[in-house]
């Protein structure tokens, strides 16, 4: 099925509003710029618009606010070689409601803000063309479940950035300059309605990639009754946190009774295509979906393939390709990230990272081969006297060559003495890079525009909310069972084996866009595992699960103490936060999760040395950004300095 879209823009309401098309599996694109809105009390006008909302949902990947607004500043992931967002990471003074941008790549102040607004607008004018009794489409269900579900989420993702901010709930095509903010908990309780709506008008079951499902609300519903039960709201939510944790439970259980996880944690981004089968599995509820149509390119396109990475072009018997990616080098993974997986028995770090990468420019005579191991990262443990330096250069062997390689970096040699509070090998640019949005089917090395869907929820996260619901009603028991779900995947099974490894390399491998093969390839299908765990390959695996709360993984116990937690709730929300980092790290949710839970300024003291002097907990919301506050009014005038500072977050 094919659906065509209208692309139009100039709607504005102060600086919401906006009417952007989307691009997809189940979207062709045709781009019509001679419409005015008029087309839009069409039938065909409100099927484009139905279409074109879904834009909205590609914002979180096509830009560097992906990971500022939501993985710099914690404790998973600190600034890499390249400082070009580093205001968000380190809090310091210039972090305020106007950023100074470092260069054109700077996420400013107003970023997501305006795009949040941008979407709330165009699913209010979806939801005013199709509300009148005079649309009887088919569709009308679908589209005002869409419409609702998309206000609903971006209220939410509003509320979790910035506490209260205004509602609009008209589109508006003039501008409009008077405006105040709601609070938090009138925030929240339109998101929850919205999405509640969404709820009830969207079908269970769709037939498209990427549509928009009963589930999906029903994931993003449960969210944001946890969310209004979290600690950040403390102040007020009293009355409805007990009421919160039940609906969210229940729907939590019911998206897990109608979806099954992946066999294999490596599934998810085991990326060989566009629209293959990593891309259409059951875990996945919702996803913005890319394109690998040139035309579409306008549209926006997942460039989060970039920020992730570690530079390995220049060193030795190495050069850029696609395969490995283009190193914008923006998040370096922290101590905290290597130390928090059992890296014998749990999978997912294995399978989230990669360690190595082949030769792929062989000098001459220089007895090395396009294919032989060229890089290696050692991720061992305190204690390994093995490695007399942190860098290695052509003094480790490869045991399936014989070759020395090229570069081995380690992560504890043995003079660190187990100093896990500084840049990863002592050099911002190198480090064991996340390998979950790596895009080998771009076209060319330089190519920003990646192919791959962006995951908005996936059913491990769901299982995730249910044990977070329970342990906040106490049922730590019961908490466990989903948390051992995750964690019986994780583990690494009798006769598997562990030296595999995959990423979205492997679609350089599978040519598959029909671009031109050169030859330059890096991609290696193994890891460091044994090199770096210094284990016999005949030892067995030991499963991962957790069966008394007083006794957790000895990773888990080194995180509790370091940040002094006794009680059992301070325990099991502990072990809760390191579960999602070790099942959804770099999946856009970390700084969300820790400042709703009033955990932030703790684990990144503790963890992220480059934010740790800076960061206090006014940082736990978002500056509202100066834009919005010098451009709207109060009874005709712009703002005092008085009347904005009474609309900015305290701190600010």
């Amino acid at each position: 099925m094919k659906l065509y879209k209208n692309i139009t823009f100039g709607l504005l309401a102060l600086t919401l509003g906006g009417v952007v098309a989307s691009c997809s599996d189940f979207l062709d694109e045709k781009l019509t710029t001679q419409q005015t809105t008029d087309f839009f009390d069409t039938p065909e006008g409100i099927d484009q618009l139905a279409v074109g909302i879904y834009n909205n949902l590609r914002f979180h990947f096509f830009k560097e606010n992906a990971y500022t607004t939501t993985n710099y500043g914690t404790d998973e992931f600190t600034v890499g070689g390249d400082g070009s967002n580093k205001v968000w990471n380190n809090y310091d003074g210039s972090f305020q409601s106007q950023i100074v941008a470092a260069n054109s790549n700077t996420t400013m102040a107003e970023s997501l803000w305006d795009a949040m607004y941008i979407g709330i607008n165009n699913a209010n004018l979806l939801l005013s063309k199709i509300t009148p009794d005079s649309y009887t489409g088919t569709n009308k269900k679908t589209y005002m479940g869409e419409a609702y579900f998309l206000r609903g989420f971006n209220y939410l993702k509003l509320v979790s950035q910035y506490g209260g901010v205004p509602l609009k709930l008209e589109s508006s095509f003039v501008p409009v300059r008077e405006f105040t903010r709601a609070t938090a908990e009138a925030t929240v309780e339109q998101a929850i309605g919205d999405l509640k709506n969404a709820y009830d008008l969207l079908p269970a079951t769709v037939s498209m990639v990427g549509k928009i499902s009963r589930d999906a609300a029903a994931h993003f519903l449960a969210k944001a009754y946890l969310f209004r039960a979290s600690e950040i709201n403390d102040g007020w939510n009293s009355t409805t946190k007990e009421s919160d944790l039940k609906e969210a439970l229940k729907l939590a259980k019911e998206v897990i009774s109608r979806h099954q996880l992946a066999p294999n944690f490596s599934d998810l981004w085991h990326y060989t295509e566009p629209d293959g089968a990593s891309e259409k599995l059951d875990e996945i509820i919702l996803s913005a979906q890319f394109s690998s149509d040139k035309s579409s390119r306008s549209a926006g396109t997942n460039r989060c393939h970039l920020f992730f990475l570690s530079v390995y072009n220049n060193l030795p018997q190495m050069k850029r390709d696609l395969a490995g990616g283009r190193e914008y080098q923006r998040l370096r993974t922290t101590y905290y990230m290597y130390n928090i997986y059992d890296m014998i028995n749990d999978s997912r770090f294995w399978k989230s990272f990669k360690t190595k990468y082949a030769v792929n420019n062989p000098k001459a005579g220089s007895g090395y081969e396009v294919g032989d191991l060229g890089v290696m990262y050692v991720v061992n443990r305190p204690g390994d006297t093995r490695f007399d330096g942190v860098q290695l250069s052509g003094k480790v062997i490869d045991e399936k060559t014989g070759k020395a390689i090229p570069t081995t970096f380690v992560t504890y040699p043995k003079d660190r003495n187990g100093r896990d509070d500084v840049a990863l090998y002592d050099d911002v640019s190198r480090f064991v890079a996340l390998n979950k949005y790596i895009d080998g089917s771009r076209e060319t090395v330089s190519d920003m525009g990646g192919n791959r869907d962006g995951i908005l929820a996936r059913l491990g996260e769901t299982y995730l909310i249910a044990a977070e619901v329970l342990i906040r009603q106490g049922e730590y028991g019961d908490a466990l069972h989903y948390i051992n779900e995750l964690r019986k995947r994780a583990a690494y099974k009798n006769g598997e084996d562990r030296s595999a490894y995959c990423d979205g390399g492997a679609s350089y491998n599978e040519n598959a866009l029909g671009w031109q093969i050169d030859g330059i390839n890096s991609y290696y299908t193994g890891n460091s595992y044994y090199e770096s765990n210094d284990i016999d390959k005949t030892t067995l695996p030991t499963d991962l699960e957790i069966t008394d709360i007083h006794s957790l993984p000895a990773e888990d116990e080194a995180v509790i103490s370091k940040l002094k937690y006794s009680s059992d709730y301070d325990r099991m929300m502990c072990l809760l936060l390191n579960e999602r980092s070790r099942e959804l790290c770099g999946e856009f949710y970390r700084w969300e999760d820790l400042s709703r839970t009033k955990t932030l300024v703790a684990r990144t003291k503790a963890f992220n040395s480059d934010a740790a002097p800076n960061i206090d907990e006014h940082h736990c919301l978002r500056p509202i950004p100066q834009t919005y506050l010098d451009a709207i009014q109060k009874d005709g005038h712009a703002l005092t300095s008085e009347e904005k500072k009474q609309q900015q977050n305290p701190g600010y």
